[in-house]
């Protein structure tokens, strides 16, 4: 008999957040979620990620109210969340109660496997989220980072995959989120863990599809023992995005491995979402080939997006060259940790500073906690120099232990503000979402009943004249200056000195 691969089906989450910016509502993927619930998937990942961003920072939709409806949508699936092990899905680490909270709340609305990562895979940084979700009675899927350096090696990830086993989780995923999972790596990795953690090791793989081998990625990992894989219906699929549902299935025709899932379902879904993708033009990925190019910089294509578009703010856009061989110069300055949120932001953001500005001449404050260990512990040593300019810098020392340990107990201070804002529900759902995005959270609140938005329906706007500008006489400085700088929604701590 065939041994029988399941499958993760993305179209709900990663494949509109790699090809869409994450901007597709909830009543455009509604119509199809019959289909995608009896099609045959082993899980529908739905949540998590950027998408919780994104409902309130542009569709005004409540993160939450989504998770619930896709419950009440898909009663027979499995709905799965990426969760950022300690930084849940903001952008810094949260204290250790808020992390239980966030899972417990997570697990009553709807979500039943969580797939939990950290970006610089520190399995301190995992641990109390895997114990979170045991005590919820769900599914555990501890993550490996998978990316390229002289220090990552196949005996490295198998070591971390047995690590996540005896934190409790109940299967492994190989998270590749760069394209960057080669055949041979791909076979070699499954099969190494495979043999050191027990043949009945449930391994899950995921990839992108951006460099275009990764597909023959998946077929060698099914061939060396992977239960699971992740893809995206067709017609939301390829280019930064992932490998196609349907073209998995062809694949797997005649050879010792077969899916369960009804070809039937997976057309009218594929015909659904390509009737629904031209309303988001607006917001398509400019990349929609192969770029071969990332096995050097290693840059996810999301990413090379986002360091055009600051480029572009600086009016420097025809420096993306430059800012490509510095990303992986800076990574190595940080001791190689994987690109991937926010790890991804905040050394790509470094290296656009480091090309107009000079080199470490401004550190962002995120680049500043990460070279100082406040993010975690990375495979490679730091370099000494960059640690000592932010040391002085911001004022703090280089630790050792883990992060979360250096937070006060903040759930209450959370609560008390956001029962401060208007609009805000009491729930601690709406505590959460204040906890996650303070600055945006207090306008959703405020407009939440005005009901969610389709972007997709409202043209992109216009930028406004840039006004002239004023002639003003200034002092000379003397003094280092510290500003604010908001660059795709972080905020960065910038002093800049006198020359």
């Amino acid at each position: 008999m065939p041994k029988q691969i399941e499958v993760t089906e993305l179209i709900l989450r990663d494949a509109h957040q790699s090809l869409l910016a994450t901007r597709m509502a909830l009543e455009d993927m509604a119509p199809a979620c019959e289909d995608i619930d009896n099609a045959g998937y082993w899980s529908v990942e739905c949540w998590g990620g950027a998408t919780y961003d994104a409902c309130i920072r542009f569709l005004n939709e409540d993160p939450w109210e989504r998770l619930r409806t896709f419950r009440k949508l898909l009663p027979n699936s499995r709905l799965q969340m990426l969760l950022r092990g300690q930084n849940l899905l903001g952008y810094r680490h949260y204290e250790d109660t808020v992390v239980d909270r966030f899972v417990e709340k997570s697990a009553e609305n709807g979500i039943d496997v969580f797939r939990v990562f950290d970006a610089l895979n520190d399995i301190r940084n995992i641990r109390r989220a895997v114990r979170a979700v045991e005590r919820a009675g769900k599914h555990a899927q501890g993550t490996i980072c998978y990316t390229i350096s002289p220090l990552h090696t196949i005996t490295e990830f198998v070591d971390m995959a047995q690590e996540l086993l005896d934190l409790g989780c109940n299967s492994i995923c190989i998270k590749d989120m760069a394209a960057l999972l080669k055949p041979q790596p791909a076979y070699d990795i499954v099969r190494g863990i495979k043999e050191a953690c027990g043949e009945d090791t449930p391994i899950h793989v995921h990839v992108h599809a951006t460099t275009g081998v990764t597909m023959v990625s998946l077929m060698k990992a099914i061939e060396a023992g992977a239960d699971i894989v992740d893809t995206a219906i067709s017609s939301l699929s390829l280019g930064p995005g992932h490998n196609p549902t349907e073209s998995l299935v062809e694949m797997l025709e005649g050879t010792a491995y077969t899916t369960r899932l009804d070809k039937d379902r997976l057309r009218r879904i594929k015909d659904h979402f390509a009737m629904v993708r031209p309303k988001y033009s607006q917001f398509m990925s400019n990349i929609t080939g192969v770029e071969t190019e990332i096995f050097d910089s290693q840059i996810p294509g999301g990413m090379i997006s986002n360091m055009e578009s600051q480029l572009k703010q600086q009016n420097a856009g025809a420096r993306l060259k430059e800012v490509l061989a510095e990303v992986p110069r800076v990574r190595a300055d940080a001791g190689y940790p994987p690109l991937v949120t926010p790890s991804s932001q905040i050394v790509g953001t470094q290296a656009v500073f480091n090309v107009i500005m000079g080199r470490y001449k401004v550190l962002t404050g995120e680049f500043g906690d990460l070279i100082l260990g406040y993010y975690g512990e990375t495979i490679g040593k730091r370099s000494l120099e960059v640690t000592r300019l932010a040391s002085k810098q911001f004022k703090k020392d280089l630790i050792q232990g883990r992060p979360a340990d250096l937070l006060k107990p903040e759930w209450e201070q959370l609560r008390t503000a956001a029962l401060a804002l208007d609009g805000c529900n009491g729930s601690d759902e709406d505590v959460l979402t204040y906890a996650m995005f303070p600055q945006v959270a207090p306008k959703f609140f405020t407009h939440r009943a005005e009901g969610p938005k389709n972007v997709a329906a409202t043209p992109a706007a216009k930028p406004a004249p840039a006004a002239a500008p004023q002639q003003t006489a200034h002092p000379p400085v003397k003094e280092p200056i510290t500003y604010d700088v908001k660059l795709n929604g972080s905020t960065h701590r910038v002093t800049v000195s006198p020359a």
